[in-house]
């Protein structure tokens, strides 16, 4: 089988593979050679099917195959031979449009190559690592914001007015075309007015009233309400008023911490203290991944494949268009123009997508299936009561799985990076962390 060379530019490849059709008829008679012992047909012992009638039978499927196995088997050789790694899946393409049986084959195939990373001296990059220590007044702070989220309610002064995210204590019962329906009737129940927790129009006509009085409450059933026979349904419920109550933080006690899985509240505020940190090193490590990958992005020159260029500057622009027209949800839209600004951009991230993969493939950086696993399991828990759906959508789809795959991978050959070069720590408030945020999104 011949490879020859037809093309060599930039990182332009192009190759004409020529089998002729005595090697493919040689193929076509080993695979049904290798196929006769097993081979069973009509006035024929197992094994001793002649091979002419093989080949009149089936000579024309195999010759397929044994095309399609030699052009793969030499398309892999020769990759292997030449060390390159196609950007993308190589095109081929028969060159006659009107080959026979008998005639050799002939292939024409091309592709652009991954480019060579060069030899990277990460010692003579130089890293501000940006460290922040939680102080009393953080740990303060995020306490009481702590304690405002899980308030506690006590009772308005008589004769109160019913406000908008007071708890009113109620008893109801609910009524269909007069009839009382199975789930809606209740008894001493706590409703957050505001809330959202019953049907639209429920809780905004209980706003006003007053403990002691009852109100009639007019709603519909929404169209799409979950159970059958009440789907956009008028309903009255008869609601009676036992206490009205008002929303007042928690007091920042023992027991405010033990709700939140603490012994006492030394150890909560440690445990606050912690996160802080914690979170402030999240903020910092990204400030120090974007300088790290500015850097490496000036220094490293590398060709790029127009193809893969070209591909990420339309999924920019198409990502942009649909964030400015949110109202836009499918792609039954005008053709997206790719401008300069995004053809700069995808350039910046082709590059330093295929320096990070190639210094991952050199160091034999990889993801486990189980970091895998364990990242999909974190994103389960943001769908609850629906976890295990969610896991078996993610399990079935590789896609989807690759899309949890790459940051994973990224930030591993960064970390592995962070080791190689010079790395200063620079003790800040937190506000300087802020700030350094704050450029890193605008930027």
């Amino acid at each position: 089988m011949q490879v020859t060379e037809t093309l060599s530019e930039g990182l332009k490849r192009g190759y004409e593979i020529k089998l002729t059709s005595k090697e493919l008829d040689k193929k076509v008679t080993e695979d049904l050679m290798a196929a006769q012992p097993d081979m069973e047909m009509k006035g024929f012992r197992k094994g001793k099917v002649p091979l002419a009638l093989m080949k009149k039978k089936f000579g024309e499927q195999v010759m397929g195959e044994a095309m399609q196995k030699s052009i793969d088997e030499a398309m892999a050789n020769h990759l292997k031979e030449t060390g390159d790694r196609p950007a993308q899946q190589p095109v081929m393409k028969m060159k006659s449009e009107t080959w026979k049986p008998g005639d050799d084959v002939e292939v024409a195939v091309s592709y652009e190559k991954l480019p060579d990373l060069p030899e990277i001296d990460f010692k003579k990059i130089k890293l501000e690592r940006l460290s922040v220590k939680a102080t009393d007044d953080d740990v303060s702070k995020a306490l009481s914001e702590l304690a405002g989220t899980s308030k506690d309610f006590v009772d308005r002064k008589k004769g109160a007015k019913a406000k908008n995210d007071d708890q009113v204590i109620i008893d109801f019962v609910g009524k269909v075309d007069g009839e009382i329906f199975d789930g809606g009737t209740g008894s001493d129940y706590p409703l957050v007015l505001g809330s959202n927790s019953f049907i639209p129009g429920f809780e905004e006509q209980l706003i006003g009233a007053k403990v002691g009085e009852k109100v009639e409450v007019k709603v519909n059933f929404p169209e799409d309400y979950q159970a059958e026979n009440l789907k956009g349904k008028a309903a009255i419920f008869d609601c009676t008023l036992k206490g009205v109550k008002q929303a007042v933080p928690a007091e920042i006690n023992d027991d405010l911490a033990k709700r939140f899985g603490a012994d006492d509240l030394k150890g909560l505020n440690q445990r606050i203290s912690d996160s802080l940190e914690q979170e402030y090193a999240g903020a910092a490590r990204s400030v120090m991944k974007r300088k790290l990958l500015d850097k490496l992005a000036k220094s490293v020159k590398i060709d790029l494949p127009p193809s893969l260029v070209e591909a990420e500057a339309s999924q920019i622009a198409h990502q942009l268009w649909h964030e400015e027209n949110p109202e836009v949800q499918g792609h039954d839209h005008p053709e997206i123009e790719t401008k300069d600004e995004h053809t700069e951009l995808a350039k910046r991230r082709v590059g330093l997508g295929l320096i990070v993969a190639e210094l991952g493939r050199k160091n034999d950086i990889e993801v486990t299936e189980a970091e895998v696993s364990q990242a999909v399991m974190n994103q389960a828990r943001q769908y609850p009561g629906q976890e295990k759906q969610f896991f078996d959508f993610m399990k079935s789809n590789p896609q989807m799985q690759e899309q949890v795959r790459a940051p994973i991978f990224e930030d591993k050959v960064i970390d592995f990076i962070f080791e190689l070069v010079e790395v200063s720590e620079k003790t800040v408030k937190k506000g300087d962390l802020e700030k350094a945020v704050k450029k890193l999104e605008e930027s």
